[in-house]
């Protein structure tokens, strides 16, 4: 009698089961190409890690030795994004007392797409190009939210050199719509 109670889920699951593996057999099994913006997307997920090296700012004259930075990069969301953060080398993780801005890129259709948390309190969305040689990453500014009183973020580029270094370059515009260019020369160190 106790068998019969469960006959019903069995039935069911059986029914399930093959209805899952029959959509399937229908599926066509080439899989389009990937666009150029999953292709530049692929690129930056090898870049997940922890990197050093030092940044230079030709506007600010005692950033100009090269002020070493920690930046992690990892890939979440099953794949789906990666996620980009910065700090000065060596200090704790304190974003009361440090600078710690968090960015985050996904691709969105054909289209690669950058989102900066700033510590400015804003969100600049800019949206990315590679190069025909497949490793420059270039991004540009499409929308902002949040408050431009203290600046933003405005331009970013990423060069693949190798799998053990890269370069970042930020440009960052002031009130008054003066430019702050940001590069970082960095290598993996883990």
């Amino acid at each position: 009698m106790r068998a019969l109670q469960f006959m019903p889920s069995v039935v069911l699951l059986s029914l399930s089961t093959l209805a899952f593996a029959q959509s399937h057999a229908h599926q066509p099994t080439d899989k389009p190409a990937p666009s150029e913006a999953q292709k530049s997307f692929d690129t930056m997920k090898t870049f997940a890690g922890e990197w050093e090296g030092p940044v230079t700012v030709p506007e600010v004259p005692e950033m100009n030795g090269g002020m070493p930075m920690h930046l992690s990069l990892r890939v979440t969301s099953r794949g789906n994004v990666v996620v980009h953060e910065l700090q000065e080398a060596n200090t704790p993780l304190d974003p009361a007392k440090y600078d710690h801005p968090v960015t985050m890129l996904y691709v969105d259709g054909d289209q690669l797409n950058l989102i900066h948390y700033c510590d400015a309190g804003n969100r600049p969305h800019m949206t990315g190009k590679t190069s025909p040689d497949g490793k420059t990453v270039e991004f540009g500014l499409v929308d902002l939210s949040g408050s431009t009183k203290k600046g933003h973020m405005d331009h970013a580029v990423f060069t693949y050199i190798d799998a053990d270094h890269h370069t970042e370059d930020w440009t960052y515009m002031m009130p008054g719509d003066k430019p702050v260019h940001a590069h970082f020369t960095v290598h993996r160190v883990n």
